[in-house]
């Protein structure tokens, strides 16, 4: 496995007022003082801001330019009256209208989706890697469907939302589990095979464009790749980098060995994800192969088993085992948002923790 697998990724951050700790619309201050340095986009609300890498070839590259990216935000924040806070859901206070980020297309999605689009202002992390060809996209999407819960497990930071628990590890998966195309994708055939069916959910009403494919996997409408976007955005830059470089070993680990078994169950696959939105990699997981509950921690031992020839051979396999080692002493994100906030029930305490941890 020598190929040079290419890696981006795009994360998307809320911006929060550092009196109240609640969100502030702020984002086109934001990307008006970040300038073009980085390649910094508004998201569905004001209130978000997205900040993606440059193509990496390296690890070492990719793990510089995740930093980079957020230390480059912050500082704009920063600059305009505002902080950068890495989580999935703002623990207090909503991402919401009013007001609402005023572009054409968002108009459009309200006009179409109506009330689904409230409450949507969540912030996720999407992995791209380079592939040659729709079809190549299509094989690692194939590949990668029986992952994709225990991808979740690993990176799931949102238990609080407006200073309520609310009992699952990522609250941003159930809610963004609402658009008609959302969760794990079918199983596909080829590259026409999935277009063939964008086009008719297009034609359907379900999507106004490619671009409103929310599989949890999908080949890119604008880059040619294929996509991850099941994460929670992770607290920090560290996991950020795992997620990745998982994604990235999947990707390769399917072109050098196809896996030739009967593709994973959709109804065992959504039971897999709600369960992993619900415990993450604290609690059990599901066998999407037999229905059976699992430590979700042995799920990730065997995901890193799978892709090691493919994480060896970026020289990561360390740095990966150490990591969920790491996880299993220290818990996830969302274990540690319900530590912060438990050792003196302040929502703002923990607000400032996770402002702190996004440089960290």
């Amino acid at each position: 496995m020598t190929s040079p697998w290419t890696v981006g990724v795009e994360q998307e951050l809320f911006l929060v007022d550092p009196e109240t700790r609640r969100p502030v619309p702020l984002a086109q201050l934001v990307v008006d003082e970040a300038g073009d340095a980085f390649d910094v986009q508004r998201e569905l609300t004001p209130f978000q801001i997205e900040v993606a890498t440059p193509v990496c070839g390296t690890p070492g590259e990719l793990v510089e330019q995740i930093r980079a990216g957020r230390e480059h935000l912050a500082k704009a924040a920063r600059a305009v009256g505002c902080r950068l806070m890495a989580a999935a859901i703002p623990p207090l206070g909503k991402a919401g209208p009013p007001p609402e980020t005023d572009d054409p297309r968002y108009r459009l999605m309200e006009h179409s989706h109506r009330k689904l689009l409230g409450g949507q202002g969540v912030c996720g992390c999407h992995v791209h890697v380079g592939v040659p060809d729709e079809d190549t996209a299509i094989l690692v999407s194939n590949a990668v469907r029986p992952w994709l819960p225990t991808l979740l497990a690993l990176t799931v930071n949102s238990p609080v939302m407006d200073t309520e628990d609310t009992g699952y590890a990522s609250w941003r998966a159930m809610i963004w589990s609402r658009w008609p195309v959302g969760g794990a994708p079918p199983h596909f055939e080829s590259g026409a095979h999935y277009e063939r069916l964008v086009q008719s959910l297009i034609d359907s009403g379900a999507l106004l464009d490619k671009g409103m494919v929310y599989w949890d996997i999908r080949p890119s409408a604008n880059h040619p790749t294929i996509e991850v976007r099941v994460a929670d955005l992770p607290m920090t830059v560290r996991e950020v980098a795992v997620f990745a470089e998982l994604v990235r070993a999947l990707a390769a680990t399917a072109v050098a060995n196809p896996p030739q078994d009967e593709p994973a169950d959709p109804v065992l696959l959504r039971a897999a994800a709600w369960r992993a939105a619900r415990d993450g990699i604290d609690g059990q997981g599901v066998d999407v192969r037999t229905g059976a509950l699992v430590p979700a921690h042995e799920q990730a031992a065997k995901l890193v088993a799978y892709t090691a020839d493919a994480l060896r051979d970026v020289g990561q396999l360390s740095t990966v085992e150490d990591h969920l080692e790491w996880l299993r002493v220290n818990g996830s994100a969302a274990a540690r948002q319900r530590r912060a906030l438990a050792e003196d029930n302040d929502p703002r305490t923990l607000v400032d923790r996770l402002v702190d941890w996004t440089l960290e």
